[in-house]
């Protein structure tokens, strides 16, 4: 699941390519139709060429609403930088442009709006020109560019092709088993309560789970996930997902809170953090600055006391320390936008290092700036930690490999892991891990456990008179290599949480439970069966008395036995069946299927289908109309 985002100067017709793309128009306020001009984020969703479903926030492009820019402009994963072919690159232009590069949205493409308003391609190619000089430099500048008109349609089936090609190169987001979701929205519907909507992050959440709000602490469960207005048990991170809560009150939520599950994330009242600043600020950024802080879709004023410097000249990096007025949820690697209240301008952008830094530090300190830059640069624990999220269960030579670490600080770098509980070994069975063994991530063996279990218990609802799920659904359902699929099963039945049995996987606890009205059609056609032992109902006789599921679960549950399409036997008689014919054949050498048939007075059906069953099994074997044991 992707989500995009516009950017680009008021009146470029932003909202109006979208609602062409997807037939629905993104201002969703009165105010805002009123006027013509986006005010606020909106909302909406396509469907690609092969038919992936992407979410779409619209930004407003006034430069009195750059703050409600900011707040959906972060969680994107492609922006779509319009520009109208009769106006060209303009200062909100310049000024969204700048905001992506802060916030390193690696992956857009520049679309040429209102093009039908242009009869003179050469002034469209002076167009382009002038945009590349404008690009220059930033995380677009390589990006494709569309000309497109959502007046007339064109040019509107080269934007998807090309949006498809854009976000294929990107990876999915990870499911790192901590889900955090910055609200954009919130509202009420009757009849189900408080919804929340904002684009999911590092993790899922299910139906019923229990969750918490940040920063205030308060707590409520999920009733309800849907995303493009679709029904899910799960909503999958990358996805626009709005969350009906229970226990959550609609007055007690507001933009910029975050969603999470208890205990996994805590608010922080200072940052630290390397800052970027624009190249055409208006003057050198001083020490103990007062500024507003934009990080997800939260918006705080923040003391902004500089390390190591007293000032930032225009275009410069350096570490800062961010004392914030509210508190924010921040993990290491999220990106942030600094502005001046007052007079208003974006000033540049930053990259969180230590979310939850101990002190206020002392300013020219060399051992902190030492510190900083050794996070930022990354220790070898946190490289190898990084390579093992990418790239999943595998063994720790492929790991060292991606992290470009030789094996012996890698095993260092495990040690430090394993300690800390970052990284577990995936085949308990090794005691002593070797460079072919199976390691991964706690996080992503969290969700993989989470899946797994969530699957088997899924299934046992579906199919409760089934003895469990055959083991190739749930590979399939998991999509890892056998070698890996192998090892995730064996962990946990070690631990207890999975039941092995043969080809099938179940829950602990998990058994086939027939119910009064049930058991009583079971019990009927048992007495029906050993009325006729030799001679029973058939297959289609048997599912039409009691179901294909009770069926099912009596072959299960031995019960009965199928030696054939159609004939099925009680499982005890069965086995005294193929006593007597070892019995028989081990007197007589040999015996046709008429002397089997007469064995038990039954008719030709039943001894044939009996005696192909026991070839099947290598029991006997056929020679012209006789049988006799396989030797």
């Amino acid at each position: 699941m992707r989500v995009i985002g516009t950017a680009g100067h008021v009146d470029h017709g932003k909202s109006t390519l979208i609602a062409a793309l997807t037939g629905t128009h993104p201002d969703r306020l009165k105010e805002e139709q009123e006027r013509e001009m986006t005010i606020d984020l909106g909302f909406g969703w396509l469907s690609l060429p092969d038919g992936e479903e992407i979410g779409i926030v619209d930004v407003p492009g006034h430069r009195d609403f750059i703050e409600n820019m900011l707040a959906g402009i972060g969680g994107i994963d492609a922006a779509l930088l319009i520009i109208a072919a009769d106006e060209g690159v303009m200062p909100q232009t310049r000024e969204h442009l700048a905001i992506l590069d802060l916030l390193q949205i690696q992956a857009g493409i520049i679309v040429i709006t209102k093009v039908d308003l242009i009869d003179d391609a050469e002034w469209l190619d002076l167009l382009e020109d002038d945009v590349r000089r404008a690009l220059a430099g930033t995380v677009l500048q390589k990006a494709p560019l569309v000309r497109v008109s959502a007046r007339t349609g064109f040019g509107l089936e080269e934007l998807l092709s090309t949006l498809k090609i854009i976000l294929a190169e990107r990876s999915q987001r990870l499911d790192l088993g901590r889900p955090r979701l910055p609200i954009d929205r919130v509202f009420s519907m009757p009849g189900f309560g408080t919804v929340l909507t904002g684009t999911l992050s590092d993790g899922h959440f299910s139906l019923g789970d229990e969750v918490e709000l940040l920063p205030s602490g308060e707590r409520g469960r999920i009733r309800g996930l849907q995303t493009h207005k679709k029904k899910e048990e799960i909503a999958l991170p990358g996805s626009r997902t709005a969350v009906n809560v229970s226990g959550l009150p609609l007055e007690d939520v507001t933009r910029g809170e975050v969603l999470a599950k208890p205990g996994q994330y805590k608010s922080t009242r200072r940052i630290d953090a390397r800052l970027r600043l624009l190249k055409d600020i208006s003057a050198p950024l001083k020490h103990a600055t007062e500024v507003k802080v934009f990080h997800g879709t939260t918006e705080t004023i923040a003391h902004l006391r500089l390390l190591g410097a007293e000032a930032l000249e225009p275009g410069q990096e350096g570490w800062i320390q961010l004392e914030l007025r509210d508190p924010l949820v921040a993990v290491r690697g999220d990106r942030f936008i600094i502005r001046l209240p007052s007079p208003a301008e974006t000033l540049g952008g930053g990259l969180v290092v230590d979310p939850q830094p101990k002190a206020r530090h002392r300013r020219m300190d060399e051992a902190v700036l030492k510190r900083l830059s050794a996070l930022l640069e990354g220790t070898p624990a946190d490289v190898f930690f990084q390579a093992a999220l990418a790239l999943g269960a595998v063994a720790l030579k492929e790991m060292a490999a991606r992290a470009r670490l030789e094996l012996i600080p890698a095993q260092d770098a495990i040690d430090e892991l394993i300690a800390d509980g970052r990284l577990l070994a995936l085949e308990d069975g090794k005691t002593v891990p070797d460079a072919n063994t199976l390691f991964i991530a706690a996080p992503l063996w969290e969700s993989l456990k989470a899946a797994a279990l969530d699957a088997l218990t899924g299934y046992h609802k579906s199919y409760p008179l089934r003895k469990g799920m055959p083991r190739e659904e749930l590979k399939s359902k998991l999509k890892q290599p056998p070698k890996v699929f192998n090892a995730i099963v064996k962990k946990l039945a070690l631990a207890t949480e999975v039941v092995e049995a043969g080809s099938w996987l179940a829950r602990p606890g998990h058994e086939i439970r027939f119910s009064e009205a049930q058991q009583a059609k079971v019990s009927a056609l048992i007495r029906r069966f050993d009325g006729t032992p030799y001679s029973p109902p058939s297959v289609k006789e048997t599912v039409a008395d009691v179901g294909e599921d009770i069926y099912t679960a009596l072959l299960d549950l031995g019960e009965f036995y199928a030696v054939g399409q159609d004939v099925v036997f009680r499982k005890p008689v069965y086995e005294q069946m193929v006593e007597k014919v070892r019995a028989l054949l081990a007197e007589k050498g040999q015996a046709t299927g008429a002397e089997v048939r007469d064995l038990f007075d039954t008719s030709r059906k039943y001894a044939l289908a009996l005696l192909e069953h026991l070839d099947a099994l290598g029991v006997t074997v056929r020679d012209g109309d006789y049988r006799r044991l396989r030797r």
